[in-house]
Order: structure tokens, then sequence, then C-alpha cells
């Protein structure tokens, strides 16, 4: 297949602010500013430790949607308010935060806030953030294409290296600049075996 190089499209939209009524607003500061007060009344305390405390998973981690539609709330809680609405399955995102089966999880931009548990998943994925990133065979500059991936798709994360990672969208996979990507931190490394996030 030399010479042969498949082109990986963004097909759908990531995310949308939302009002209390679920209509679109557009302001994405209000949603970012209400997560982060919904954050303060949701805590009990401000918490220093690395671990979650319902799960005792780390904190923070990376996770990915489970669902088409996330309603991400000021608070954890279905009495507080929507602020914003995921509307990606796959998409990953952060857990900065736990309470109870709540989740407050926030995207490659920061916004985000309170979501049930049962609607992240432990499956890892990566946002490509670059304008365009080439796929390659294997984890050098040199190696051949795979394919070319837009900025805004989402892959499932492989493995990763300091500096390259493996993923896969669309049956198209190959090794791409960690740099290129958000989904996994600067200094994280794992082997073949999926690695898993928790909800």
């Amino acid at each position: 297949m030399a010479g042969f190089c498949a082109v990986i499209a963004l097909g759908a939209a990531l995310a949308l602010s939302a009002g209390p009524a679920g209509a679109q607003t557009g302001a994405r500061e209000e949603a970012q500013q209400g997560a982060q007060q919904g954050a303060q009344e949701g805590a009990q305390e401000p918490r220093v430790a690395t671990v979650g405390p319902v799960t005792k998973l780390p904190l923070p981690r990376y996770v990915s949607l489970r669902s088409e539609k996330v309603n991400a709330r000021r608070g954890p809680g279905l009495d507080y308010r929507i602020d914003w609405v995921f509307q990606r399955a796959g998409l990953p995102v952060r857990v900065i935060d736990e309470h109870g089966h709540w989740r407050h999880i926030v995207d490659s931009d920061d916004a985000g806030g309170w979501v049930y548990h049962a609607l992240i998943t432990a499956r890892r994925t990566a946002l490509i953030t670059a304008a365009t990133v080439g796929f390659r065979a294997e984890p050098a500059e040199t190696a051949p294409p795979t394919a070319e991936a837009e900025r805004g798709v989402v892959a499932t994360l492989i493995r990763c290296r300091p500096d390259w990672c493996e993923l896969e969208a669309k049956g198209v996979s190959g090794w791409v600049p960690k740099a290129a990507i958000w989904g996994v931190d600067p200094e994280e490394t794992f082997g073949g075996e999926r690695r898993l996030g928790g909800s």
C-alpha cells in the first residue's frame, strides 16, 4: 500500500453550551464559571489528595464519554442547573473531582461540570488538537504514513511512549506525536494493554 494515506475527518460536533432549559446560549465562559462554582458548592472541603474519595482512583484521570448526550451540571446532583451539554460519545474528558455518584469532568478547553458516573467510561481516547497530524507506521517522523487526521478527530488510545502514542480511528491505526493530541499526560506511558481510567 505504498503511497496510500487515509484521511480521517471530524464527523460530529464536540459540545454545545446550554442554559437551564437546554437552549443554546453560546456562553462558554459562563459555563466554565458555573462549573467552578459547582465544584466549590459540591465539594465538602478543598482536596489535596491524589486519589478520588469515592473510587480511590487517581485524580485527575482521563476517561471518555459513554453517551451521545451528556449533561454537565453546576453541582453534583439533579437539582443543579445544566451548564453544558456534551454531544459526542467517546470524547476524552478529565475527571478532576468526585462526590457520591457524580464526577466533575472538564474537556480540552477546561469546560465541563458534574456528570453522573454511568455517563463516562474507562475507555481511553484521544482528541487530535493539531490542525492535521500524520499517523505513522512506527513512532518516528521518518516512518511511512498510514493516515492523516484533522483537528477534532477522536481516536482510541492503544499505547503511549514518552513522545508518541499509537491511536486507532475508523479502522486505521498509527503513531502520532503526543504533542498533537489531548487525553494523555505528557509523562504518561503504557504498553499494548489498554490503559483504563475508571469511572
